[in-house]
């Protein structure tokens, strides 16, 4: 499909709720809410329900805000990678002023309501997630420099620090300890995908570290960031957000892990072309496992916690 025809399909004001929806990348929404959902309950401070559902609510929308105007910003590289040909604005769903319209609104409905819901905290560290991811990551980092995911990485890491925000109304180690789990952990799940997707990036023209530096380099940054995540993680466990349950996931979780690292680093190229990159899309499954197991522990020591019975 040309551009020509991409846009005077989506001119036709055809775009339904499901088109939308799309727009505020659902899945990585879900992480989003998880993490502040754990960071919020994980806070040494009760939250009414209300309040707590409200705060979630809005945090997910200011996720969704910032992923509709990523899509706004990359609609150029979005028709090129086949990975995101599919998204609302390349396939004519949406035009562009449609999805900036919309994030655009979302942001600023997001951060003020939270601030009316919770305190003016966590909303100013959700504007400044967005502000990074769409801002500092899209239009700055992402075409600049291979160091894109590992410093835009900060935006996804926000989340937990928001809702611990929302139930304290401010910032503390263990908020802090979460945002860098996270902040670890995102180099080696993208540059893991980036390793059997690296066609779409170079398509694109994205300097992902594959395209700029090649794959054995980006196996030995998957390795070398592996191994500086396990202490991050395995140390939570010592703090109040952690405990014997959280600690026995994160010893699992981070054994499994740097297996997966050490095997993709032994690999060369004849032989992950051989069996079409199966042991790096192994190590990206296995890494949303690992986040998500990570903050589940987290969210089960809180919930024991409630009843006497979390932590050492």
């Amino acid at each position: 499909m040309t551009d020509t025809s991409i846009n005077s399909q989506a001119s036709t004001g055809d775009a339904g709720f499901g088109d939308f929806f799309s727009l505020l990348k659902p899945r990585v929404m879900s992480l989003v809410v998880f993490t502040a959902f754990v960071g919020l309950l994980a806070a040494p401070v009760d939250v009414h329900p209300l309040i707590g559902f409200a705060s979630i609510l809005f945090i997910a929308l200011g996720g969704g805000a910032s992923g509709a105007l990523n899509m706004w910003w990359d609609a150029d590289i979005d028709r090129i990678m086949k990975r995101t040909r599919n998204r609302p604005i390349p396939a004519g769903k949406v035009t562009e002023g449609e999805a900036l319209a919309f994030g655009s609104f979302l942001s600023v409905f997001s951060v003020v309501m939270l601030g009316l819901a919770a305190n003016y905290v966590a909303a100013a560290i959700l504007a400044f997630t967005i502000f990074f991811y769409v801002v500092v990551y899209t239009m700055w980092l992402k075409r600049w420099t291979p160091q894109n995911i590992v410093i835009g990485g900060a935006a996804g890491a926000f989340p937990p620090m928001i809702g611990w925000a929302v139930a304290t109304g401010g910032i503390s180690i263990e908020s802090v300890l979460m945002f860098t789990l996270i902040f670890m952990w995102t180099p080696p799940h993208f540059w893991a995908l980036a390793l059997f997707m690296k066609s779409d990036y170079h398509e694109a023209k994205v300097p992902m570290l594959t395209v700029t530096h090649g794959r054995k380099a980006t196996r030995t940054h998957i390795l070398v960031y592996t191994l500086l995540l396990a202490p991050i993680a395995l140390g939570a466990a010592f703090t109040s957000i952690g405990g014997p349950i959280y600690l026995a996931v994160a010893l699992i979780l981070n054994a499994l892990f740097l297996k997966g690292a050490w095997d993709i680093w032994r690999r060369d190229e004849t032989a992950a072309e051989a069996d079409s990159y199966r042991t790096e899309k192994k190590v990206f499954g296995l890494s949303l496992v690992y986040l998500f197991g990570h903050f589940g522990a987290i969210l089960m020591e809180s919930t024991l916690a409630q009843f006497g019975m979390g932590g050492w």
